[in-house]
């Protein structure tokens, strides 16, 4: 019987090798009809599902790479081959903006198929101090300044801020060629004018080298300190296109003299120059994560359960919002706060299907799928539920808890513009102060939920105008 079988094995492998050869071969014939533009492509299976995030200089050669013949994806990208059906493409004005775009989304939706940038870690920023008597320059991941305690340093109330930069050594080496000709300090020194310990300070080797005008030692003055960074402001905030042509010039005539390593090193500090133009801004919101100033947790979480007179403080609440346009590609997020702090890996999209643009429909729907094995009794409930919206949103996600066997612990709604407080089975709502420190962590949670609902929607919108 087995050897009987052994044909009709080789016909069926041989079918599905065929099925995946003209699979691929269709891909790869949509894949070179893009357009020849930088762009980020998502990949998917057959459960129209992303399994994979990628970025394109060209959107047509990248692509396309995935479904030639003779493509070697090697051990970790290899086996996606199997299962993608279809992809998808947003188009980019620029290759950095790919990046950031190709970021945003692998930290989102999580494909199984990335490795890369699928950590916490972001692109730096560079921070200039204000409220400082001399300011300081520096670089960093986390613009907003916040403490593991969830407070913020005095110096960082009111600093401009640049970025996120796409290439952080690009940034620190034009950081540091700037630094020659500003002569800033990028020292964490608390540094006050008029104190007389400052006439018997050392400064250090910056100094030495003309790299730092030493306000530590009371080498320059407040006025002539405060000069140099409102130039180097400036010059973040220009085309930088002065210091670029003496850079080339330097470059030019080290080369005619023969001096070729100080003509490499000028060359590849106007390389990191020209670098600070592949940089986005905080408006943007591309990296919410660290850009978004949270208040303390442990306040945030005592403040809620006096509120909402819980035994413990809520360690674990999750926010849930819908976005739809039109009533079409309507969707719902699921963020998670746990102590206070956003919880990534636990977030969740859902798309809502048939039901147009009804929120309470939609609140329903996902409320139902989330916390369906809770109400089972198969896995716990988080400590607090907080809804976008008001009276009637509240009412539609109690309407689908009621239909649980274990009932959810405690679930509230919060409405925008009066930022009042609806908990279940209360007919008041509580009205807090704005400054208050529950109201506060329920508000970070809201809007994390309203901007990753907004966000992923964005995206299919954008597909759609694209002619995905």
């Amino acid at each position: 019987m087995a050897v009987a079988d052994e044909p009709a094995k080789a016909e069926e492998l041989n079918d599905q090798g065929s099925c995946r050869a003209e699979r691929l071969a269709r891909l790869l014939k949509r894949a070179r009809s893009l357009p020849a533009v930088p762009g980020v492509y998502l990949m998917k299976d057959s459960r129209d599902v992303v399994v994979y995030v990628g970025k394109a200089r060209k959107l047509p050669d990248r692509v396309a790479s995935y479904f030639v013949p003779s493509a070697d994806l090697g051990p970790t990208k290899g086996p996606m081959l199997n299962v993608v059906q279809d992809f998808e493409f947003i188009v980019c004005e620029t290759e950095f903006e790919a990046l950031l775009t190709e970021n945003r989304l692998i930290k989102d939706i999580r494909p199984r198929f990335n490795v890369r940038l699928t950590d916490d870690k972001t692109f730096p920023y560079l921070v200039i101090t204000q409220r400082e008597d001399f300011p300081r320059v520096f670089v960093t991941r986390n613009p907003a300044g916040v403490r593991p305690d969830g407070t913020t340093p005095e110096y960082m109330k009111g600093a401009k801020v640049f970025g996120p930069f796409v290439n952080a050594g690009a940034l620190r080496e034009a950081v540091q060629v700037a630094q020659r000709v500003f002569k800033f300090r990028d020292c964490k020194l608390d540094i006050v004018e008029g104190d007389p310990r400052n006439k018997y300070f050392r400064p250090c080797l910056l100094y030495s080298i003309g790299q730092c005008t030493a306000p530590c030692a009371d080498k320059v003055s407040l006025t002539a300190y405060g000069e140099q960074v409102d130039r180097f402001v400036r010059f973040m905030g220009s085309k930088r296109s002065k210091m670029l042509v003496e850079l080339r010039r330097e470059m030019e005539e080290a080369s005619k003299a023969l001096e070729f390593e100080r003509a490499a090193e000028l060359r590849d500090q106007i390389a990191a120059i020209e670098k600070l133009e592949e940089r986005s801004s905080r408006r943007d919101g591309w990296q919410p994560e660290t850009e978004i100033g949270y208040v303390e947790p442990e306040k945030g979480m005592r403040s809620l359960q006096k509120t909402l007179g819980l035994d413990e403080p809520p360690r674990v609440v999750e926010g849930f919002d819908i976005a739809h346009l039109g009533g079409n590609e309507t969707v719902a997020s699921k963020v998670c706060f746990v102590d206070g702090r956003p919880f990534k890996s636990e977030y969740r999209r859902f798309k809502i299907k048939g039901t147009g643009n009804d929120d309470y429909a939609s609140i329903r729907e996902v409320i139902s799928r989330r916390y369906r094995e809770a109400g089972a009794g198969h896995e716990l409930y988080p400590d607090v539920i907080l809804i976008d919206g008001g009276l009637g949103q509240l009412h539609a996600a109690m309407g689908a808890l009621r239909e649980m066997d274990v009932p959810a612990p405690m679930v509230i709604s919060l409405a925008k513009k009066e930022e009042l407080i609806y908990v279940q089975e209360r007919e008041a709502p509580i009205r807090l102060g704005r400054e208050n420190y529950g109201l506060r962590l329920c508000q970070q949670v809201r809007d994390e939920a309203h901007r990753f609902a907004r966000h992923y929607h964005h995206i299919l919108r954008r597909k759609k105008v694209v002619g995905e």
